[in-house]
């Protein structure tokens, strides 16, 4: 995620934003997948570090839509919920995690997050083909 940081602040992303998003979700999900199917330590250190980077991709996909496409007058009410959100959604997300890994086991409870996250890639690109077909980050929305 640290190297994708600065790869990111050296060639940013200029273009397909919207699809770049989903795409780095749906490959964290991947990612996530191959980690829990693995024995293998180099395997696991490779998926490591793509989830990282996808995550990290998808994360300053979505920060700078929100400041960039909110109302100058909503930008703080927005920006305050999506806080809460992803601060609960941690904490929820480890409160799930925790209680599949005991029902089902880690291996499983990983590879079961992961399709989860795959899965809700293709539901919300679908539900949400406006945020699909972004291209530019920093354009006008139309009216």
């Amino acid at each position: 995620a640290a190297a994708t940081t600065f790869v990111l602040a050296w060639f940013p992303l200029r273009r397909y934003a919207g699809i770049t998003m989903f795409a780095c979700v749906f490959l964290f999900g991947l990612a996530t997948i191959v980690f829990g199917w693995s024995n293998n330590f180099v395997v696991s250190l490779i998926a490591l570090v793509i989830l990282g980077g996808a995550d990290m991709i998808s994360v300053v996909v979505r920060s700078t839509l929100i400041q960039l496409r909110t109302p100058d007058e909503m930008r703080g009410r927005v920006s305050a919920v999506n806080m809460v959100f992803i601060g609960a959604s941690n904490d929820l997300g480890e409160f799930e995690s925790g209680v599949t890994a005991e029902w089902f086991g880690p291996r499983l409870a990983v590879l079961i997050g992961g399709l989860g996250t795959c899965l809700v890639v293709l539901i919300w690109s679908a539900l949400f083909p406006a945020l699909r077909t972004i291209d530019r980050l920093n354009e006008e929305t139309p009216d």
